[in-house]
């Protein structure tokens, strides 16, 4: 026994404890396949598929709490104010969009995946803040669904109509010149329905100037969830590529570990986004609004049309 060597007990405890979680940030930030990583680390791939399984799971049940907690009203109306500073959007409360996940083909799904791009995937339904943090997400959604038909399925839609995310009731608009309680309301582009809590795009084919105006003010916001989408690629290739599992949970266990992460990495660097300075060369008050009232029966179309006119007046720059 002169020639073994015996590795102290304690480094073999640690190299344990420390390489399930090498495994799965090496998966989620390379995207490698699991047999690529099981070569790597020396271990079959049947191990390497449970680690990611499990461990992915942890991850989220772990951090879920921390990094994207359930907001009451108070953090609803810090949103509302970040949203207002950064993007010059009031009573703005998130933008919701869904992300197409590549997977490969699940056994026995047929064309159940099967999307408009020509491969299999599933959809990310999230919701994000002002500063490109998610504040909700959902996954697991056949893909060849339209992310409004995902919407009117999915949980957040019957929280917010059942009154289960402790929203903030309506209020008066910053600057605005009438006493009208608008309501507070997300974000979404034009797959989404309008409804009274949801704010979408004017079609192009009624376009005109005071709606190009609107479109340009609500994108402005829509677009930090599109910007969390890139952020969170860019950091964790693994959604850059098909994801190889066969279990639906496992890949929706991947999908918001990856989510979770990326909140932990955007708070732990910091937020980057400035306050909005509008240009002064907006042609903001060369359009005359138009006199629209408001009550608690308006149609969200009233309501789209009365914040468009809203944008339209100087002091709603």
């Amino acid at each position: 026994m002169s020639g073994a060597v015996v590795k102290p007990r304690a480094m073999v405890i640690r190299r344990a404890v420390v390489m399930p979680r090498a495994v799965v940030m090496r998966y989620l930030e390379t995207g490698a396949t699991f047999t690529s990583i099981s070569l790597y680390f020396a271990r079959g791939d049947s191990t390497v598929s449970r680690i990611i399984g499990e461990i992915t799971a942890i991850i989220w049940d772990a951090l879920k709490d921390i990094y994207m907690p359930t907001s009451d009203k108070n953090q609803w109306k810090i949103i509302a104010q970040r949203f207002h500073l950064l993007w010059n959007l009031p009573n703005c409360l998130g933008a919701l969009d869904g992300k197409h996940i590549r997977i490969e083909k699940l056994p026995n799904s047929g064309s159940l995946n099967f999307n408009y791009k020509s491969y299999h995937s599933i959809v990310l339904m999230a919701c994000s803040d002002a500063d490109g943090l998610f504040t909700y997400i959902e996954t697991g959604f056949a893909d060849r669904n339209s992310d409004g038909g995902i919407f009117r399925a999915s949980a957040i839609k019957h929280f917010i109509e059942g009154d289960n995310l402790d929203l903030p009731t309506a209020l008066r608009l910053p600057n605005d010149d009438n006493n009208y309680k608008f309501p507070f309301y997300f974000v979404g582009d034009e797959a989404f329905p309008l409804l009274h809590y949801l704010l979408r795009p004017y079609p192009q084919r009624v376009f005109d100037n005071t709606k190009r105006i609107f479109n340009y003010r609500l994108s402005r916001g829509r677009k930090t969830v599109e910007c969390a989408f890139g952020m969170m690629t860019v950091k964790f290739q693994v959604l850059s590529t098909a994801i190889r599992c066969h279990d639906n949970i496992k890949i929706n266990n991947i999908v918001k570990s990856v989510c979770i992460l990326h909140n932990h990495v955007r708070k732990r660097e910091g937020l980057s986004y400035r306050a909005y300075e509008e240009n002064s060369n907006s042609t903001h008050g060369i359009i005359q609004p138009q006199q629209i009232q408001l009550n608690a029966q308006s149609s969200p179309n009233t309501l789209r049309n009365y914040l468009t006119n809203y944008f339209l007046k100087p002091q709603a720059i």
